[in-house]
C-alpha cells in the first residue's frame, strides 16, 4: 500500500507507517514497499474469489436444477465455515509469521476454487465451498491486522480505505469476468468453470509471491527480551513439548483478552446484524439476470455497485480519520452510524419503487453508485481502525478474526434466508425461469426477500453502534496504559 499522506499531527518528516516499517529489509518498488503492493494484490485476489459463484449463480442454477434456496445454502457454507475457522488465523499468527500464515490460506483457497470448477455434482461443490471458507477464514484477519500494523493511530482508517478499495476492485473484476465468461465455452470447458480454473491458477501465483517476498512488520518489532527468551526456550530438554503448551496458553490468554472488550463485544453486536444484507447481496447478479438484462449488462450493474462501494470505503475511511481528530471518541462511530442509516432509503428505493424492467438500467446504475458510496463506510471508517487501538499490538490478529468468527457465522444465514423468503413466501419457481429473457414474476420474489434481508438489519446495526460512544474512549485508554507499561517492562 505504502501511501504518503501527511497529517497535521505528524512532523513532515515522519513517515505514516510505525518506525519499524521504515527500517526493515523489504524491497521497494516507486518508492513503495513491495510488500504492500503484494498485500494489497492479495485483497484483490480475496474478494474477486469470493465473488466468482454469485456472478455466475444462474449458470449453476441451469447445471444443477438448483433454486435460490440451494444457492443460497452454498453461500451459507462457505460463510459458516469461514466464521468458525477465523480463530485459527490468530493462533497461527501466534506462531508464525504472517506471509506463511497468508500463503497458506491463500492456496488453501486457490485448490478449493478449482475443485468447484471441476465438480460434477452440487454436493461436490458445497463440500469445496467449506474447504475455500477455511482458506479466507486463515487471510482475511491476517491480511487486515497487517494493515493495522502497517498504520498509525489518526491514519488507520485511509489504510483500511485502500486496502478495501483494491479489494473491491477485485471483487468488480473477478465478478464482471466470470459474468461475460459465462456466456462462452473454452476449449468445449463451459465459461463459468473455465473462470474458477483460471482465478486457481492466479491464486497460487500469489501465494507463491506471499511466501517469498512478503515481510512481517512484526519482525521489526523484536526485542533484546524477545530474544534472550527465545534463547532460553531453545534450552529446555523438551522444546517441543513446551512450545505446544506455550502456544496454546498464549492463544487462550489473547482469546479471553480480546472478548472480554466491551468495544469488540459491541461492534460485534453490530456487525451480526449489519453484515446480513452484504451477505444477501450475492443476489444481485441473478436478480438482474431474472429481470431480463443480459450477462454484459449485469455485469456491469453489479461493477457500478462495487465501484461505488470501493471508492466509498476509501472516502469514508479519509473522512472518519478527520473526524476523529476533531472528536477522538466518537468521530468514527457517527460516520459508521451515518453509513449504515443511508443503507434504509437506498434498499427501499432500489428494491421496491425502482420498475423491475430492463428499461430502468440508467436508474438502477445511479441508484447502485450513489448506494455503494455511501453504505461501504463502517469497516474502513470505524470497525477495523477501532479494533486496532483497543488491544496490544500482540493482539490484533486475534481480534479481526474473533470478529470474523462471530460476524461471519451468524451472517451466514442472510443467503439461504433470501432463497427461502422469496420460493416460500413470495412464490419464486426455478421452473419458470427462462435462461434468456428470465422471469419478471421471480424477480419481483426474489427482490422482496433480498428487501426482507436488508432494511432492518440496517436499521439495527446503526442503532447497535451507540454504546461505542461511552465504550470507546475507556477501552482506547486501557490499551494504551497496558502497551506503556509492557515496553517499560522490557
Amino acid at each position: 500500500m505504502g501511501l504518503s499522506l501527511r497529517t497535521s499531527k505528524f512532523r513532515p518528516s515522519k513517515s505514516l507507517l510505525p518506525r519499524h516499517l521504515d527500517t526493515m529489509k523489504t524491497r521497494k518498488i516507486f518508492g513503495i514497499s513491495l510488500s504492500m503492493i503484494i498485500i494489497n494484490m492479495a485483497a484483490i485476489m480475496e474478494r474477486a474469489d469470493e465473488n466468482l459463484l454469485p456472478s455466475v449463480y444462474k449458470e449453476v442454477s441451469e447445471a444443477f436444477s438448483a433454486g435460490p434456496s440451494d444457492l443460497g445454502y452454498l453461500t451459507f457454507i462457505l460463510k459458516f465455515v469461514q466464521g468458525l475457522a477465523s480463530p485459527v488465523a490468530g493462533v497461527l499468527a501466534i506462531r508464525y509469521d504472517r506471509p506463511t500464515v497468508l500463503a497458506v490460506g491463500t492456496l488453501c483457497w486457490a485448490l478449493s476454487t478449482a475443485a468447484v470448477g471441476l465438480s460434477k455434482y452440487f454436493l461436490q461443490i458445497a463440500l469445496w465451498r467449506a474447504v475455500n471458507g477455511v482458506g479466507l477464514a486463515i487471510v482475511i484477519p491476517a491480511l487486515q491486522s497487517f494493515i493495522a500494523d502497517s498504520y498509525m493511530d489518526g491514519v488507520r482508517g485511509t489504510g483500511f480505505g485502500f486496502l478495501s478499495l483494491v479489494g473491491n476492485v477485485g471483487g468488480i473484476g473477478g465478478g464482471a469476468v466470470a459474468t461475460v465468461m459465462a456466456g462462452s465455452d473454452f476449449w468445449g470447458i463451459p465459461g463459468w468453470r473455465f473462470a474458477f480454473i483460471v482465478m486457481a491458477a492466479l491464486s497460487c501465483l500469489l501465494a507463491f509471491l506471499v511466501h517469498t517476498l512478503v515481510v512481517d512488520p512484526k519482525k521489526g518489532t523484536i526485542t533484546d527480551h524477545d530474544t534472550s527468551k527465545t534463547s532460553s526456550r531453545d534450552q529446555l530438554i523438551d522444546k517441543g513439548n513446551s512450545e505446544s503448551v506455550s502456544l496454546w496458553a498464549e492463544s487462550w490468554q489473547a482469546m479471553k483478552a480480546v472478548t472480554r472488550v466491551p468495544t469488540f463485544q459491541f461492534i460485534v453486536l453490530q456487525g451480526l446484524v449489519g453484515s446480513l444484507p452484504w451477505t444477501a447481496l450475492v443476489f444481485f447478479t441473478l436478480w438482474f439476470e431474472l429481470i431480463g438484462f443480459d450477462h454484459n449488462s449485469s455485469a456491469a450493474l453489479v461493477g457500478i455497485f462495487a465501484s461505488g462501494c470501493a471508492l466509498g470505503s476509501f472516502i469514508g475511511g479519509i473522512i472518519a480519520d478527520k473526524m476523529s481528530r476533531l472528536y477522538p471518541h466518537s468521530g468514527r462511530i457517527m460516520c459508521a452510524q451515518f453509513s449504515a442509516c443511508m443503507g434504509i432509503p437506498f434498499s427501499w428505493f432500489l428494491l421496491r419503487v425502482v420498475p423491475q424492467s430492463v428499461s430502468s438500467y440508467f436508474t438502477y446504475a445511479t441508484t447502485l453508485f450513489l448506494m455503494g458510496l455511501t453504505i461501504s463506510w463502517c469497516a474502513t471508517a470505524a470497525n477495523g481502525p477501532m479494533f486496532a487501538e483497543v488491544v496490544p499490538v500482540k493482539h490484533r490478529t486475534m481480534i479481526y478474526a474473533f470478529d470474523r468468527a462471530f460476524e461471519g457465522s451468524f451472517a451466514s444465514f442472510a443467503a439461504p434466508m433470501v432463497g427461502i423468503l422469496a420460493e416460500k413466501m413470495y412464490g419464486y419457481d426455478a421452473k419458470s425461469v427462462d435462461p434468456i429473457l428470465g422471469s419478471g414474476r421471480e424477480a419481483l420474489a426474489l427482490s422482496r426477500g433480498l428487501f426482507s434481508m436488508m432494511a432492518i438489519p440496517f436499521g439495527l446495526c446503526s442503532l447497535f453502534y451507540t454504546p461505542l460512544y461511552w465504550t470507546f474512549k475507556h477501552d482506547r485508554e486501557n490499551a494504551r496504559n497496558a502497551a506503556v507499561k509492557e515496553t517499560e517492562m522490557i
